[in-house]
């Protein structure tokens, strides 16, 4: 009996392995044109539609205007070649990206100019409503320009220099046989651009290039979202910082002398700072839950950005940066702004949590030493209490005596008649002391057994 070895699969194998095959890269032939979109997922504008919701529901009206049956709603990637384009679409956690693919003949690209490129763009068969109801949400929107025209290098450049109309511009050798150049920068069309020449690329190379540049200008976008939110943040962190100061130092000028008459102001003092410490924690709680995550994930996508760099392979075409060089320049120094601010934020936080816990230890002193104040009243108090009852039981034993010695002068007064006894004087002084020992040493037992029983 032959066994499927698909029944003894963890629930998770397959699409687990498949994951590392979700995204494959276009399979691109010079020339060709590409038009790029990294849409961002606003969840502010309906809490209740989730992010892949948004995306696959933009992607659903694209395929609808063209008559293309839409993926799967959990697909997260989706290839399709409508015709006129290729459309290459990928969702990820807070974006998707639309990559429109578009070959040119030979005979037509020898004769157009890199300029001229950008009026034949796949963008250009897009249908304007939907590229509208994009408004707002819009990342990236680039144009690449993947060629293989057999010009002179300086006429090369000429084209290049009149396509990114003399800005700085980044440029190299990539992967052994592409050459790359943008200057990273949104041009009066709303579109990046970027220059990818074939001189000796094998094959499926192009298709890799290109998705690795895309993927830079990508998660380069993405990272710098945190940096709006540093730029926010920075005021707000001085404002918390500086009340903190001024509250360390006035728990420094505190007295600590505290008399019995100012036990009381002391304590209000005490409670007041506590209550601002509260107030402080509770700012920068609510700070890092805003930010946390941006800067997480902006340092994440920073990762990427370098990882992508890598891959390129460059090597440097003279007098022209490196992307690398281009990106430690431009795209570093908001990264630091960005790790500072973080770091910043957390080195706040646990210095408010120390400060809170150096004011609730002075707050438990304050505390004890109204306790003590209190014990040593109670002391007091006892101590009276005591030496009044040893008083009324001084009292006690005298009252208790007379009515005993009273009650025994009745019994000699009746002795006396029945002739037991001839002096009733001399019995009953006799008696007193007696009865005063008695009366006492009786008083003194009851006292050890009732403090025998409360131990």
């Amino acid at each position: 009996m032959a066994m499927h070895f698909f029944e003894l699969n963890h629930h998770l194998r397959v699409p687990l392995a498949a994951e590392i095959h979700s995204r494959p890269f276009l399979k691109l032939h010079a020339p060709e044109l590409l038009s790029h979109l990294a849409v961002y997922s606003d969840l502010q504008t309906d809490v209740h539609v989730s992010a892949h919701e948004q995306q696959h529901a933009l992607l659903l009206a694209l395929c609808s205007h063209f008559g293309v049956s839409p993926p799967a709603v959990d697909a997260k990637y989706f290839y399709f070649d409508f015709g006129p384009f290729r459309l290459k679409w990928e969702c990820h956690t807070e974006f998707a990206t639309y990559t429109f693919a578009q070959h040119q003949l030979a005979d037509q690209s020898d004769a157009r100019s890199l300029e001229g490129c950008l009026t034949q763009m796949p963008i250009t068969r897009i249908p304007e409503a939907w590229l509208h109801s994009l408004q707002g949400k819009v990342l990236v929107a680039a144009h690449l320009i993947l060629d293989n025209r057999p010009l002179s290098q300086e006429a090369f450049a000429k084209e290049v220099g009149q396509l990114f109309q003399g800005h700085a511009l980044a440029g190299s050798r990539v992967m052994q046989g592409g050459e790359f150049w943008s200057d990273f920068v949104v041009q009066a069309d709303g579109f990046s651009r970027f220059v990818i020449r074939d001189v000796d690329m094998q094959a499926q190379q192009a298709g890799r290039l290109a998705q690795r540049i895309l993927e830079i200008e990508t998660y380069r976008m993405m990272a710098l979202l945190g940096l709006p939110f540093a730029q926010r943040t920075t005021p707000q962190l001085n404002a918390i910082e500086s009340a903190l100061v001024d509250l360390a130092s006035t728990m420094v000028e505190a007295d600590h002398a505290l008399s019995e008459q100012g036990l009381d102001k002391e304590s209000d003092s005490e409670r007041h700072l506590l209550e601002k410490i509260t107030h402080l924690a509770a700012r920068i709680e609510k700070l890092s839950l805003e930010n946390n995550y941006r800067f997480s994930a902006s340092k994440a996508y920073f990762g990427l950005v370098h990882a992508r760099i890598e891959e390129l392979r460059e090597q440097r075409i003279e007098g022209l940066p490196m992307v690398a060089e281009f990106m430690d320049r431009r795209l570093t120094p908001a990264m630091n702004t960005c790790d500072a601010v973080a770091n910043r934020q957390e080195a706040l936080a646990r210095r408010i949590a120390n400060t809170n816990d150096l004011l609730r230890t002075r707050v438990g002193i304050v505390q004890e030493m109204q306790n003590r104040k209190i014990l040593q009243s109670l002391n007091a108090r006892a101590a009276q209490q005591l030496h009044l009852q040893q008083a009324v039981e001084g009292l006690s034993v005298a009252a208790i005596s007379y009515y005993v010695i009273g009650l025994f002068g009745y019994v000699a007064k009746a002795a006396k008649e029945f002739g037991w006894i001839a002096h009733t004087e001399t019995a009953v002084g006799i008696a007193v002391p007696l009865v005063l020992g008695a009366v006492w040493l009786g008083l003194r037992r009851m006292h050890k057994t009732m403090h025998a029983s409360k131990k």
